[in-house]
């Protein structure tokens, strides 16, 4: 059974960074294209970036620039390094894993899930 668990999430002043990991188990970490998504409170799950088996990323135009997305087969591990964050960053921060054949930004499409990280960026 593949299981993702993320994990350095916390509150971080408005300016500042932070880096989230994904880690998988249960399942070949480079046959999955992966994503980050977020949730904020009362709102939909939003789409953050995605990087390709291959290494290749792709970027919400609301964090392009500020986040960098990247793997690590060999430690089955995905993360996410964001900086200048913002409030409106603030969220809980999803990571995925999509079997299918084309890297997606649609959160419909991926087959396994994390349980969540919270991130808080404060004014």
């Amino acid at each position: 059974q593949v299981q993702l668990v993320e994990s350095g999430g916390g509150l971080v002043q408005a300016g500042g960074s932070l880096r989230v990991s994904c880690v998988i188990s249960g399942g070949t970490f480079g046959a999955y294209h992966m994503g980050w998504f977020r949730q904020a409170p009362g709102k939909e799950r939003e789409f953050v970036g995605t990087i390709s088996r291959s290494g290749n990323t792709y970027y919400a135009d609301s964090v392009k620039g500020r986040f960098i997305i990247s793997r690590d087969n060999a430690k089955n591990t995905l993360y996410l390094q964001m900086n200048s964050l913002n409030p409106e960053d603030t969220g809980v921060y999803y990571c995925a894993a999509d079997a299918g054949l084309r890297v997606t930004t649609d959160h419909r499409r991926y087959d396994y899930w994390g349980q969540g990280t919270q991130v808080t960026v404060s004014s």
